[in-house]
């Protein structure tokens, strides 16, 4: 399974909405739900899953999911 389909597992998770369909263009625009305790839950789902921790800096720096999913890959790198 490569990390963009595990990060979209991570926001049916959070969203509880296994039928969540993301593209690397979606945003929080996109999403109602997607607040910011749902963003914190999102990265904290992530580090979990991937054992990586993220900065504040680099959490400003994203503007979709793909940006996220770069971010990811890049750490695990």
């Amino acid at each position: 399974m490569n990390v963009f389909e595990e990060v979209k597992m991570i926001f049916q998770d959070v969203f509880d909405d296994e039928e969540m369909e993301i593209t690397s263009e979606t945003t929080a625009q996109d999403y109602e739900d997607w607040d910011s305790l749902a963003q914190i839950q999102l990265i904290v789902a992530a580090e979990r899953r991937f054992g990586i921790k993220f900065t504040t800096a680099e959490m400003k720096g994203l503007k979709n999911v793909g940006d996220f999913v770069r971010l990811i890959e890049e750490k695990k790198a």
